[in-house]
């Protein structure tokens, strides 16, 4: 039998972070004032879920992709592509950028990082840091080297509901009283190009900058993406498809937004990644009734042909790309 493969993530604790993942999502946090991320679909060594029923309850997912590739539809690549994570930026992160593959690769041993956000929450005001002003390589450096941040950073004024892609080479950060559902590459390589000289904790300094790396791997000019995001009416859901190929080779990103009815889907992707973000209602696989309930995380694997949802549900979904 087909079924979903519901997860127990992994939290981390930041800097930044503050008690949201508790308060909004009802998860059991290591720290109640400091836990910044929750790695909800994750098979990257540095947090790798659990997997919480079925016959494969108690195996990590990066476990389940070496040992049982049929499961996703015998996709190539030595690891699971795709990271999902809830971020609570109590407090701004550090202004940061990501290497594309070919970087990552030579110089990290992993996957480059390509990103995006769904914002779940933002408190009046705030604000992202998205892009930079640097017209060529040689300005950014200039600018960077010289600690010129106002004049090098962009800032976004951002609500709920919106929605950002951080292609690899963005310079970027979420600003403080943000919530996010990120969908990433599983890369967990970041450089940081400014801190506010914040002082770490535990070790008394200020955290590791990484300016050459972001000087080299950043991407000059800045260009937002042109997205083209659509709703289309399905079943009784309304699917909001944010982004998809070609503009993004990694993923495809939407959200089901499902008032109060039914909804079926079948796969089109070799696997389906889904984290409920609000509601409760259920999903129905291969005629099981599996209930579903804020702050849950599964993949639909790729057994599972075709699936329905009930009730009142709003679900961010996604699908590895072609990379």
């Amino acid at each position: 039998m087909s079924e979903p493969l519901f997860l127990n993530p992994v939290f981390h604790e930041k800097i930044w972070g503050g008690d949201h993942l508790r308060t909004e999502f009802g998860y059991d946090i290591p720290s109640d004032h400091n836990t910044g991320e929750c790695w909800a679909i994750s098979a990257h060594p540095h947090g790798p879920a659990t997997i919480a029923n079925g016959k494969f309850k108690g195996i990590t997912l990066d476990k389940l992709w070496e040992s049982h590739r049929e499961q996703f539809g015998n996709a190539k690549g030595e690891v699971f592509p795709l990271l999902t994570k809830i971020l609570d930026a109590n407090d701004d992160l550090s202004v940061q950028v990501h290497p594309d593959d070919a970087y990552g690769a030579e110089h990290e041993h992993e996957l480059g990082k390509t990103e995006c956000w769904y914002i779940i929450s933002a408190e009046p005001g705030a604000e992202l840091y998205y892009g930079h002003n640097a017209k060529t390589h040689e300005e950014l450096a200039d600018w960077i080297n010289n600690g010129q941040w106002d004049k090098l950073f962009r800032k976004v004024a951002v609500k709920a509901g919106e929605f950002y892609y951080v292609p690899s080479g963005t310079i970027h950060a979420l600003g403080k009283g943000i919530m996010v559902l990120e969908t990433q590459q599983s890369s967990d390589t970041t450089y940081r190009l400014y801190d506010f000289d914040r002082v770490d904790k535990t070790t008394g300094e200020k955290r590791e900058l990484h300016l050459q790396q972001s000087i080299d791997v950043t991407n000059v000019p800045h260009e937002d993406p042109k997205l083209n995001i659509t709703t289309d009416k399905v079943g009784d859901a309304e699917v909001t498809t944010f982004v998809k190929a070609p503009i993004s080779k990694y993923f495809s990103v939407r959200k089901v937004s499902l008032k109060d009815g039914e909804v079926s889907f079948k796969r089109e992707g070799l696997y389906t990644l889904v984290s409920v973000l609000d509601g409760e209602g259920n999903i129905t696989v291969d005629g099981k009734t599996y209930t579903l309930v804020k702050g849950q995380h599964f993949v639909l694997p790729n057994p599972v042909k075709e699936w329905s949802y009930s009730g009142k549900l709003e679900l961010i979904v996604s699908e590895p790309g072609e990379a």
